[in-house]
């Protein structure tokens, strides 16, 4: 009697167990909020005020006046300017991070941000959970013995164990309150050089001034509160709005369950509006079928479309084939695919009719539009827009076309790899 007693224990005790373990997997692969599974028709163009208009309405906030935004390409570039502007705060600094590993460069940044806290200026850093556990411990040791508040985004605790999936993919560095950046770069070696160097990644970050900036804080208290549980407030993070150019701009946010699918909605509106051309840069590119049927239908009203991913130098392979499997539609209806061949491409810029641009942390995918914390920066500019289509060719210069019949004909290996990694689109 006693050994059924222990057996039937047991079984009731794996049972509960395998229960919970099932039940926060489900509540890990279906964090977000329901994509968007229609066509959004096309109703204005991006040149007509309606769509600044709508962009400022749907996603939030408004698209104000007074910037200047600057980009910077590569490590040569984006790490000097960063390093500068956090050696020069006086006020406060506020840096959120996915990817802040050990190494020259975290080294670099770990020196600045701890400097800066011992010369007194407030410095508050947010690493997420798993995109900083390359991070030494010492490093982060190093920081909050010099002043520093580190926190760890999503670190797992018994209470959240239903969202470990959820992890903030922004990056962000506001200055003063008054100088941001943001894009694509990540803290780490991997970036450094000019990005048409094997080992050295391709990659835009983006140096704002103007009243934008004040968003881009907004970005990063939104997470630090959900981390901390603070509410960082002042003339120090939040000085009076000055302007800096003459630039329209908004910075907007999206999360799991707070408007998650607003990124995609932005992504869909852009194209839906386009009527000259769309130039996507994208590290990681996987489109649902209403992605696909946008494009395809941008290009039936004469829009160029041309996308430059990634080629065989990638950091997640599976990426680059569930992201293949979904270029026949696309490449049928005359979308032009290119690879950028020198190095890791991991950029993530739109631009569409030469007028608008959206920068920052979003790629093209599932992952993004519904599972991670995104911020992009959004720029209504002319002459902004078009020196990233400068910035563009130059890069498709570097890159390798893909046709329609190379795609059609390549090997059966690599069309079933295709297939099946596309299965796993959701979460990558």
């Amino acid at each position: 009697m006693k050994r059924r007693t222990i057996v039937r224990t047991a079984v009731i005790f794996s049972t509960a167990l395998a229960t919970v373990f099932v039940t926060l997997l489900i509540l890990n692969l279906s964090l977000g909020d329901k994509q968007i599974d229609w066509r959004l028709p096309h109703r204005y163009a991006v040149a007509s005020e309606q769509f600044p208009r709508t962009m400022g309405t749907l996603l939030g906030p408004a698209l104000v006046t007074g910037n200047r935004v600057e980009e910077l390409l590569n490590g040569e570039q984006i790490f000097p300017s960063m390093l500068a502007a956090i050696n020069n705060a006086t006020r406060s600094i506020s840096f959120e991070s996915y990817i802040y590993w050990s190494g020259d460069i975290g080294r670099q940044f770990t020196e600045a941000l701890s400097a800066q806290a011992r010369n007194g200026v407030p410095v508050r850093v947010l690493l997420d959970w798993v995109g900083s556990e390359a991070l030494d411990d010492s490093q982060l040791q190093r920081m909050r013995e010099a002043g520093v508040q580190v926190s760890r985004y999503n670190r797992p605790r018994w209470y959240n164990l239903g969202r470990l999936n959820n992890r903030t993919h922004r990056k962000l560095l506001i200055i003063d309150g008054r100088i941001g950046f943001t894009g694509g770069a990540g803290i780490a070696d991997q970036w450094e050089g000019d990005g048409r160097t094997p080992g050295q990644w391709r990659d835009t970050q983006y140096r704002a001034e103007g009243p934008v900036v004040a968003q881009m804080q907004a970005a990063f208290i939104d997470n630090w509160l959900q981390a901390t549980g603070q509410v960082p407030y002042g003339d120090d993070l939040l000085p009076p709005p000055a302007d800096a150019g003459d630039q329209r701009a908004q910075m907007f946010t999206s999360s799991p369950g707070a408007g998650a699918e607003s990124v995609q909605l932005m992504y869909l509106l852009s194209i839906a509006s386009a009527v000259q051309s769309i130039k996507l840069s994208m590290a990681y590119f996987v489109p649902d079928d209403v992605a696909v049927n946008a494009f395809v239908a941008a290009m039936k009203r004469g829009v160029k479309v041309q996308l430059i991913l990634p080629g065989d130098r990638i950091d997640v392979e599976i990426v680059r084939h569930a992201s293949r499997a979904e270029w026949g539609e696309l490449l049928a209806a005359g979308a032009e695919i290119y690879e950028y061949q020198p190095s890791m491409y991991h950029c993530k810029v739109m631009i569409v009719d030469d007028l608008w641009v959206s920068v920052g942390s979003t790629n093209f995918d599932s992952r993004s539009f519904s599972v991670n914390d995104e911020a992009n920066l959004n720029v209504y500019d002319a002459a902004f827009a078009r020196r990233q289509s400068e910035i563009f060719e130059q890069d498709r210069q570097r890159s390798r076309l893909i046709t329609h019949d190379e795609w059609l004909n390549r090997p059966w290996r690599e069309k079933i790899t295709d297939f099946f990694a596309s299965l796993l689109s959701s979460q990558l």
